[in-house]
């Protein structure tokens, strides 16, 4: 799925990651590329970070999220959870 969630209104969303989410209970494999962070982070069992085309790190969701190895991957994760806080 590439960017399921890009042109929905929030509750629209919040229906397609809900149905997502209920394929992954049901041990569905899916490839899906987004941007929403929190879904990927609270759904996914693996992560691939890309940027450019190219990947950047790949590793279990939650060794990415919390100890991510490569700098760029750190950056990007920094400015997402700070830009979140702002929005709280």
């Amino acid at each position: 799925m590439d960017e399921p969630t890009s042109a929905l209104d929030p509750e629209l969303t919040g229906e397609v990651l809900e149905v997502m989410r209920e394929l992954a209970t049901e041990g569905r494999t899916m490839l899906v590329v987004t941007h929403e962070m929190a879904f990927a982070r609270n759904v996914s069992t693996k992560v691939v970070f890309m940027e450019h085309g190219r990947v950047v790190e790949t590793g279990r969701t939650r060794e990415i999220f919390e100890n991510p190895k490569e700098e760029r991957t750190r950056e990007f994760l920094r400015d997402y959870y700070e830009s979140s806080a702002l929005r709280r």
